[in-house]
């Protein structure tokens, strides 16, 4: 049986909550690319091991930061206009992550309609959950040593300059040429390492957890009902900075209604907190902590 927010939300609830915002759009976009540029100029001003390791952590997060905005652009939920979304989640977030908005929206969309069912594309990366600590840790090892974003990365070029791609490759390789060019202007030629550096040992930390925590740690992945195939993570203030940006972790919500701008999932979490949605379901994880320690429980049929 479909769920029916409209137990939960009155109509004009649902229309507030499914309005779009430009200004909270650019908003959204500028709070990410000014984090990046602030994590640059962190290192470069002040250069030390300190520095950069909090620069590293914080572009590592806004790398999966430009990837949710792609998300979001993709649901037409971030700006107003389609168009606006189809435009700017392209220019400003797609292409320097090297992801296609259409490609992606194809993708995702089937991770929606098939949620809770063995035809979910996602299956594959939360399926094996919950795995022992031992298996999480060496998980994790992969990704914070370089393992995983290496060759995630190596399989993502050679894709695209197999299938010469070069309305992807040469707009991501524009990217990497401004990039290098401001921090060599600024004399921090160096600085454009960082990238790399997050991008092959932080984002693929902070893509594991986030995808351990949307569908790796709920009751039943092949429940169509959302409280059973996706959770929620309240967050803390780092967390949002390091591994949740632009509210991806209201995830539950997020499926309960696709169309809801991430910018107003939050509102809709406390109405149906307090409406008893989430009553009777263990769908909401305190923090990454509580995510980890999910994630790793025994199983009871073991």
């Amino acid at each position: 049986m479909a769920l029916a927010l409209t137990d939960y939300l009155t109509h004009e609830e649902l229309a507030a909550l499914n309005r779009r915002s430009d200004a909270r759009a650019w908003w959204a976009l500028s709070v990410n690319w000014g984090l990046i540029a602030g994590a640059f100029a962190l290192a470069v001003a002040w250069p030390n091991p300190a520095t950069i390791v909090v620069a590293v952590l914080v572009l590592g997060g806004r790398q999966l930061g430009l990837g949710i905005l792609v998300h979001d652009c993709a649901h037409h939920a971030l700006f107003v206009r389609r168009r606006t979304n189809e435009r700017f989640g392209q220019w400003l977030a797609g292409w320097p992550m090297a992801i296609s908005l259409p490609a992606y929206r194809t993708y995702h969309l089937a991770h929606h309609r098939h949620a809770g069912t063995p035809h979910d594309p996602d299956l594959g990366f939360v399926a094996a959950y919950p795995v022992p600590m031992a298996s999480l840790r060496r998980k994790l090892l992969r990704d914070a040593t370089g393992r995983t974003g290496f060759r995630d990365q190596r399989l993502m070029l050679g894709r695209m300059v197999q299938q010469r791609n070069w309305a992807m490759l040469g707009p991501w390789l524009a990217f990497h040429a401004v990039l290098f060019g401001v921090l060599a202007a600024a004399g921090a030629w160096w600085a454009y390492a960082l990238w790399w550096v997050a991008l092959l040992c932080v984002y693929p930390v902070v893509m594991r957890l986030r995808q351990i925590g949307e569908h790796g740690v709920v009751a039943d992945r092949a429940d169509p009902d959302p409280r059973r195939n996706t959770a929620t993570t309240l967050v803390s203030w780092w967390e949002r900075l390091l591994i949740a940006p632009n509210h991806v972790n209201w995830h539950l919500e997020h499926h309960a209604a696709g169309g809801v701008p991430p910018y107003r999932l939050a509102r809709m979490h406390a109405l149906l907190r307090a409406r008893g949605f989430h009553d009777g379901h263990d769908a909401v994880s305190h923090g990454y902590r509580d995510v980890v320690r999910r994630a790793t429980r025994v199983r009871v049929n073991a």
